[in-house]
Protein backbone atom coordinates (compact mmCIF):
# COMPACT_ATOMS: atom_id res chain seq x y z
CA UNK A 1 0.00 0.00 0.00
CA UNK A 2 1.56 3.26 -1.44
CA UNK A 3 0.53 6.53 0.89
CA UNK A 4 1.15 9.66 -1.14
CA UNK A 5 -0.08 12.18 1.24
CA UNK A 6 0.42 12.18 5.10
CA UNK A 7 -3.09 13.70 5.21
CA UNK A 8 -4.64 10.54 2.61
CA UNK A 9 -3.77 7.86 4.77
CA UNK A 10 -5.42 3.87 4.80
CA UNK A 11 -7.97 5.14 7.09
CA UNK A 12 -10.86 1.87 7.14
CA UNK A 13 -8.31 0.16 5.00
CA UNK A 14 -6.72 -1.26 7.85
CA UNK A 15 -9.09 -2.74 9.81
CA UNK A 16 -10.69 -4.28 6.80
CA UNK A 17 -7.37 -5.53 6.24
CA UNK A 18 -7.15 -7.04 9.82
CA UNK A 19 -10.14 -8.59 9.71
CA UNK A 20 -9.40 -10.74 7.03
CA UNK A 21 -6.23 -11.85 8.27
CA UNK A 22 -3.93 -9.62 5.95
CA UNK A 23 -0.95 -7.62 7.42
CA UNK A 24 -0.11 -4.71 4.96
CA UNK A 25 2.59 -2.89 4.23
CA UNK A 26 2.63 0.60 4.22
CA UNK A 27 5.18 2.35 2.00
CA UNK A 28 4.75 6.31 3.16
CA UNK A 29 6.35 7.27 0.15
CA UNK A 30 5.43 11.27 0.88
CA UNK A 31 7.99 11.16 3.83
CA UNK A 32 11.00 9.34 2.09
CA UNK A 33 10.55 5.45 2.06
CA UNK A 34 11.41 3.81 -1.53
CA UNK A 35 8.55 2.59 -3.87
CA UNK A 36 9.53 -1.08 -3.87
CA UNK A 37 10.49 -1.68 -7.45
CA UNK A 38 8.54 -5.21 -8.20
CA UNK A 39 4.98 -6.46 -6.38
CA UNK A 40 7.06 -9.87 -6.29
CA UNK A 41 6.25 -11.54 -2.63
CA UNK A 42 3.02 -9.05 -2.26
CA UNK A 43 -0.84 -10.50 -3.00
CA UNK A 44 -1.63 -7.14 -3.90
CA UNK A 45 -1.46 -3.46 -4.66
CA UNK A 46 -3.15 -0.23 -3.38
CA UNK A 47 -2.09 3.71 -3.98
CA UNK A 48 -4.05 5.80 -1.83
CA UNK A 49 -5.04 9.11 -2.31
CA UNK A 50 -2.75 13.01 -2.62
CA UNK A 51 -2.80 16.04 -3.38
CA UNK A 52 -0.61 16.48 -6.75
CA UNK A 53 -0.91 15.35 -10.04
CA UNK A 54 0.01 11.60 -11.73
CA UNK A 55 2.60 13.14 -13.25
CA UNK A 56 4.02 16.05 -11.01
CA UNK A 57 7.15 14.55 -10.94
CA UNK A 58 9.19 17.40 -9.31
CA UNK A 59 6.78 18.09 -6.49
CA UNK A 60 6.64 14.28 -6.03
CA UNK A 61 9.94 12.55 -6.90
CA UNK A 62 8.71 9.28 -5.97
CA UNK A 63 5.93 9.48 -8.70
CA UNK A 64 8.32 7.80 -11.59
CA UNK A 65 8.47 4.61 -9.56
CA UNK A 66 5.26 4.32 -8.12
CA UNK A 67 4.04 4.88 -12.22
CA UNK A 68 6.96 1.73 -12.51
CA UNK A 69 5.40 -0.24 -9.64
CA UNK A 70 2.13 -0.05 -10.96
CA UNK A 71 2.87 -1.22 -14.52
CA UNK A 72 4.81 -4.47 -12.95
CA UNK A 73 1.76 -4.83 -10.54
CA UNK A 74 -0.76 -4.83 -13.46
CA UNK A 75 -1.85 -8.47 -14.67
CA UNK A 76 0.19 -9.79 -12.03
CA UNK A 77 -1.74 -9.11 -8.25
CA UNK A 78 -5.16 -7.27 -8.11
CA UNK A 79 -4.68 -3.20 -7.81
CA UNK A 80 -6.86 -0.71 -6.83
CA UNK A 81 -6.18 2.95 -6.96
CA UNK A 82 -7.73 5.22 -4.94
CA UNK A 83 -7.89 8.99 -5.82
CA UNK A 84 -5.40 9.96 -6.81
CA UNK A 85 -4.20 6.19 -7.66
CA UNK A 86 -7.29 5.70 -9.54
CA UNK A 87 -5.59 8.78 -11.79
CA UNK A 88 -2.69 6.99 -11.56
CA UNK A 89 -3.96 4.03 -13.50
CA UNK A 90 -5.49 5.81 -15.81
CA UNK A 91 -2.58 7.91 -17.09
CA UNK A 92 -0.12 5.26 -16.62
CA UNK A 93 -1.80 3.01 -18.83
CA UNK A 94 -2.86 5.92 -21.65
CA UNK A 95 -5.36 7.84 -20.12
CA UNK A 96 -5.92 11.45 -19.55
CA UNK A 97 -6.02 13.48 -16.33
CA UNK A 98 -6.67 17.27 -15.91
CA UNK A 99 -6.19 19.02 -12.86
CA UNK A 100 -8.85 22.00 -11.24
CA UNK A 101 -11.25 20.56 -14.17
CA UNK A 102 -15.17 20.63 -13.95
CA UNK A 103 -17.06 21.31 -10.48
CA UNK A 104 -15.13 20.32 -7.06
CA UNK A 105 -16.80 17.52 -5.33
CA UNK A 106 -16.31 16.88 -1.70
CA UNK A 107 -18.18 14.81 0.83
CA UNK A 108 -21.00 12.43 0.65
CA UNK A 109 -21.62 11.91 -3.11
CA UNK A 110 -24.17 9.64 -5.75
CA UNK A 111 -22.81 7.36 -8.09
CA UNK A 112 -24.38 5.97 -10.83
CA UNK A 113 -23.40 2.35 -11.31
CA UNK A 114 -23.33 1.81 -15.31
CA UNK A 115 -24.38 -1.02 -17.14
CA UNK A 116 -21.05 -2.56 -17.49
CA UNK A 117 -20.27 -2.96 -14.06
CA UNK A 118 -22.91 -5.87 -14.44
CA UNK A 119 -20.43 -8.16 -15.28
CA UNK A 120 -17.44 -6.67 -13.10
CA UNK A 121 -16.65 -8.92 -10.63
CA UNK A 122 -15.75 -6.61 -7.59
CA UNK A 123 -19.04 -4.51 -8.15
CA UNK A 124 -21.64 -6.51 -10.05
CA UNK A 125 -23.83 -6.84 -6.94
CA UNK A 126 -24.25 -3.35 -6.31
CA UNK A 127 -27.69 -1.47 -6.55
CA UNK A 128 -27.84 1.06 -9.61
CA UNK A 129 -26.84 4.15 -7.52
CA UNK A 130 -24.59 4.21 -4.79
CA UNK A 131 -23.04 6.79 -2.06
CA UNK A 132 -19.26 7.68 -1.72
CA UNK A 133 -17.39 10.53 0.28
CA UNK A 134 -15.30 12.47 -2.76
CA UNK A 135 -12.79 15.38 -2.19
CA UNK A 136 -11.18 16.13 -5.29
CA UNK A 137 -11.04 18.77 -8.32
CA UNK A 138 -8.59 16.98 -10.58
CA UNK A 139 -10.28 14.46 -12.05
CA UNK A 140 -9.99 11.50 -15.62
CA UNK A 141 -10.95 12.84 -18.39
CA UNK A 142 -10.41 9.87 -20.91
CA UNK A 143 -10.17 7.04 -20.32
CA UNK A 144 -7.17 4.36 -21.67
CA UNK A 145 -8.01 2.62 -25.07
CA UNK A 146 -8.85 -0.44 -23.02
CA UNK A 147 -10.12 0.55 -19.81
CA UNK A 148 -14.10 -0.33 -18.78
CA UNK A 149 -15.77 2.63 -17.24
CA UNK A 150 -17.80 1.38 -14.19
CA UNK A 151 -19.37 4.59 -12.34
CA UNK A 152 -19.89 8.02 -13.22
CA UNK A 153 -21.13 10.99 -11.06
CA UNK A 154 -23.01 14.31 -12.15
CA UNK A 155 -19.88 16.59 -11.65
CA UNK A 156 -17.68 13.84 -12.73
CA UNK A 157 -18.43 11.47 -15.36
CA UNK A 158 -15.40 9.19 -14.26
CA UNK A 159 -15.33 7.37 -11.25
CA UNK A 160 -14.63 4.33 -11.33
CA UNK A 161 -13.06 2.59 -14.08
CA UNK A 162 -11.22 -0.86 -14.76
CA UNK A 163 -8.25 -1.86 -16.90
CA UNK A 164 -7.47 -5.30 -17.61
CA UNK A 165 -9.20 -8.08 -15.65
CA UNK A 166 -7.97 -7.32 -12.00
CA UNK A 167 -7.04 -3.30 -12.17
CA UNK A 168 -9.55 -0.88 -10.62
CA UNK A 169 -9.11 2.84 -10.55
CA UNK A 170 -11.91 4.62 -8.21
CA UNK A 171 -11.72 8.72 -7.66
CA UNK A 172 -13.86 8.63 -4.51
CA UNK A 173 -12.81 7.35 -1.43
CA UNK A 174 -14.17 4.17 -0.11
CA UNK A 175 -11.62 4.18 2.72
CA UNK A 176 -12.50 7.49 4.55
CA UNK A 177 -13.51 7.85 8.67
CA UNK A 178 -15.73 10.28 9.22
CA UNK A 179 -13.25 11.80 11.72
CA UNK A 180 -11.15 12.72 8.37
CA UNK A 181 -13.89 14.61 7.05
CA UNK A 182 -14.89 16.73 10.59
CA UNK A 183 -10.85 17.54 10.39
CA UNK A 184 -11.72 19.03 6.64
CA UNK A 185 -10.96 23.26 6.94
CA UNK A 186 -14.40 24.90 6.86
CA UNK A 187 -13.24 27.71 4.87
CA UNK A 188 -11.75 25.78 2.28
CA UNK A 189 -15.08 24.23 1.67
CA UNK A 190 -16.90 27.48 1.52
CA UNK A 191 -14.28 28.30 -0.97
CA UNK A 192 -15.43 25.64 -3.21
CA UNK A 193 -19.18 25.70 -2.51
CA UNK A 194 -20.02 23.41 0.46
CA UNK A 195 -21.52 24.21 3.44
CA UNK A 196 -19.11 22.60 5.89
CA UNK A 197 -22.12 21.76 8.66
CA UNK A 198 -23.91 19.84 5.69
CA UNK A 199 -20.57 18.07 4.52
CA UNK A 200 -19.97 16.78 8.17
CA UNK A 201 -24.08 16.16 8.85
CA UNK A 202 -23.99 14.00 5.72
CA UNK A 203 -20.39 12.02 6.26
CA UNK A 204 -22.48 11.01 9.76
CA UNK A 205 -25.44 10.63 8.60
CA UNK A 206 -24.83 8.01 5.95
CA UNK A 207 -22.18 6.42 7.84
CA UNK A 208 -23.20 2.96 8.45
CA UNK A 209 -24.54 3.00 4.74
CA UNK A 210 -21.20 3.48 3.65
CA UNK A 211 -18.96 1.50 5.48
CA UNK A 212 -21.92 -1.38 4.76
CA UNK A 213 -21.15 -0.55 1.26
CA UNK A 214 -17.70 -0.18 0.47
CA UNK A 215 -16.34 -2.93 3.45
CA UNK A 216 -18.26 -5.52 1.37
CA UNK A 217 -15.95 -4.40 -2.50
CA UNK A 218 -13.13 -3.63 -0.54
CA UNK A 219 -13.71 -7.17 0.95
CA UNK A 220 -14.48 -8.96 -2.52
CA UNK A 221 -10.87 -6.96 -3.40
CA UNK A 222 -8.90 -8.50 -0.43
CA UNK A 223 -10.54 -12.00 -1.48
CA UNK A 224 -8.85 -11.93 -4.62
CA UNK A 225 -5.45 -10.70 -3.26
CA UNK A 226 -6.24 -13.42 -0.75
CA UNK A 227 -6.50 -16.63 -3.38
CA UNK A 228 -3.24 -15.39 -4.56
Amino acid sequence: MIENDEGSGPGKLLGWLDDRGITPVVVRAWDGEPVPTSVDGHAGLILLGGGMLPDEDERSPWLPAERSLLRDAHGRVPVLGICLGGQLLAHTFGGEVKGKYGLPEKGVTSLTVLPAAADDPLVSGLPSTVRAVESHQDQITRLPEDAVLLMSSERCPIQMLRVGDRSWGVQFHPEVEGDRVRRWNPERLRSMGFDPDTVVADAERYAEELDKTWSAVVGTFLSFCADR
